[in-house]
């Protein structure tokens, strides 16, 4: 296995390809945004509930410097090509616009929106060490980080929460991806060995330490993501507040986290279509999920917060429909395997990456059970990580 490269490693890399790009790096920056990993409470961030994040110690660099024009230009080291891409202050709309500049050019557009028109153009250089397609956030951590190095070169007057709805809003109505705003605020406002208690519906947090003494946190990439990605999930989101609207001609409610389990079973019937009627059960038992396992993990009862993650998959798995097969071999073998507390899918679904919770002397059986089987049944390799929850956007010096 290759060694990660440190951070010290990834700024110099960054530093000579900037160099190379734009001829000197005089005056260049560096900067990190963090992915992220969901603990519990999965596709109930735009359904008014709670979710459990956590920021990585993985995510996304940048070098960056302001420009004396009113050029942007990008480039990612993780591409293929030495090839960067150029747009201008003034031509920020997203018509006739492609490609993972999207998300960075998103965030610009987003902060001119509020009245943070840039004064000039800058120029950036990207490295991120999240793995492609893992489900971890890198779309998150990229539109965080664009946003941190907005407010640093250019001194915007603007916090973290802001910077998390700043890239939810982007991502909204630059991407077309109607994705909720967990993943943005994770990367915003993490904190190092603490997991965030958001509420969704009001942006209401805690912060809770993870105290696993004796266990670690282990993400497994199923390396697959179906294409269902995108249409899928902005698919559940249209069927989640089909099913409000219905449920709000019975019930007082502002949002599916509003309601208990017991609530919903009274009143689910409001709910024409079976299938939508899943869709908001896992919505509303996910979120009374999240609330149970956050005051688990408060008691220190880490084998409650780990069945609790099961049963999110479960209902992940047949009630939202956002699992695959791949994924769901993943977390099922991880449940037969002798210490370890809970396995789940973590992400928007259709592919990507489970999370679990693993005592020490088994993480090595862990990764070698999992790895033979999910050959034996794929003829896909398996990667782990065997990761630490770190702190929100930073400046590199």
């Amino acid at each position: 296995m290759n060694r990660e490269k440190t951070e010290q490693e990834i700024r110099e890399d960054l530093r000579k390809q900037f160099a190379a790009l734009y001829g000197d790096a005089e005056g260049v920056r560096f900067f990190f945004a963090p992915g992220r990993v969901n603990l519990i409470g999965e596709h109930t961030d735009y359904n008014g509930g709670h979710v459990f994040p956590c920021a990585l110690t993985i995510g996304t660099y940048a070098a960056a410097r302001k420009r004396e024009d009113d050029k942007i230009r990008f480039f990612s080291m993780n591409g293929k090509g030495n090839t960067f891409t150029e747009y201008r202050t003034d031509d920020l709309e997203p018509a006739g616009k492609s490609g993972w500049t999207m998300y960075p050019l998103g965030v610009v557009w987003a902060f001119a929106g509020r009245g943070m028109k840039l004064p000039s153009g800058f120029e950036m250089v990207i490295y991120g060490n999240i793995p492609g397609g893992s489900g971890l956030s890198s779309s998150a951590s990229l539109e965080v980080l664009t946003g941190f190095v907005l407010k640093s070169l250019y001194g915007f007057s603007v916090d973290g929460v802001t910077l998390a709805q700043i890239g939810q809003y982007s991502e909204n109505h630059y991407n077309g991806m109607n994705c909720g705003i967990m993943d943005q605020f994770a990367s915003a406002m993490g904190k190092k060995d603490h997991a965030i208690f958001l509420d969704t519906a009001d942006l209401s947090y805690t912060y809770a330490p993870v105290v696993l003494d004796g266990m670690k946190i282990v993400i497994t990439n199923s390396k697959v993501k179906h294409q269902l990605t995108d249409s899928g999930y902005n698919d559940r989101r249209r069927s989640c507040e089909e099913a409000l609207a219905e449920l709000q001609k019975v019930v007082d409610i502002r949002a599916l986290g509003d309601l208990t389990p017991e609530r919903f079973e009274e009143v689910k019937s409001a709910i024409a279509d079976e299938d939508r009627r899943r869709k908001a059960k896992h919505a509303v038992y996910e979120n009374a999920r999240t609330v149970r396992a956050v005051e688990a993990l408060k008691e220190g009862d880490i084998p409650a917060f780990g069945r609790l993650m099961n049963e999110s998959h479960v209902s992940l798995r047949d009630d939202y429909d956002v699992s695959c097969p791949e994924v769901d071999i993943l977390a099922e073998e991880a449940w037969k395997i002798p210490g370890v507390l809970g396995a789940r899918i973590t992400g928007g679904g259709f592919g990507g990456c489970t999370v679990a919770i693993v005592r020490n002397e088994a993480v090595a059986e862990y990764q070698q059970t999992l790895s033979r089987v999910y050959r034996e049944r794929t003829g896909i390799e398996a990667e782990f990580y065997v990761v630490d929850i770190g702190d929100g956007p930073r400046e590199i010096v």
